[in-house]
């Protein structure tokens, strides 16, 4: 039993190009009128996916890089967003936790089809305080918590440096809102 694309006898990559793409809709937008932080027009565009049905729109895709300098992802959930980054949480005898030992900067990217919408945030990464570390695993539900060593439990922050939101459109003409950090504060400015 083949796949699909080799019983019809054409090659992966013409069957991937024939694949339906930017088959959501997007909300309106007006860049201009945009926060003048991200992380306000992230709980936004949350709150808006949300709303819109987005399946999981807490789940983030985590970038990291080992020893060696090569990338690693991983699908994970978004714990917490505020002024001091964004949150999100495991062992640090994981591999996450021992990739950010080593290179403590990361991104993370949100992609809500349905809303044609991409979040992408980038920056170094900071481990939270012991307290708010064990709080983060208290909240967990108790099977979640069976077999996690406290000590090793840790939440970290992304603190970003940018951050870019992104609004697809049918006709290719994406919308781009980069954030980025100079002299402490932060500038945007949206481009097509």
């Amino acid at each position: 039993m083949g796949d699909a694309w080799s019983r019809m006898g054409e090659p992966l990559g013409a069957w991937l190009r024939a694949q339906p793409t930017l088959t959501g809709a997007a909300p309106a937008f007006d860049a201009g009128a945009a926060a003048e932080d991200p992380v306000t027009l992230f709980r936004e565009w949350l709150r808006a996916a949300a709303g819109a049905g987005v399946a999981e729109p807490h789940a983030m895709t985590l970038a990291t890089v080992d020893a060696d300098g090569i990338p690693d992802a991983r699908t994970l959930i978004l714990k917490d967003v505020g002024a001091e980054g964004w949150a999100f949480a495991g062992t640090t005898s994981s591999r996450k936790g021992r990739q950010l030992a080593v290179h403590p900067a990361a991104a993370l990217t949100f992609w809500w089809q349905p809303v044609l919408r991409a979040v992408r945030v980038r920056g170094p990464v900071a481990e939270a305080s012991r307290a708010d570390s064990l709080a983060d695993l208290a909240a967990r539900s108790p099977a979640a918590r069976e077999d996690v060593d406290s000590d090793e439990w840790a939440l970290w922050r992304v603190v970003p440096t940018r951050v870019e939101f992104w609004q697809g459109s049918i006709d290719r003409r994406h919308l781009r809102l980069v954030y980025e950090r100079e002299d402490g504060r932060w500038i945007h400015s949206a481009s097509r």
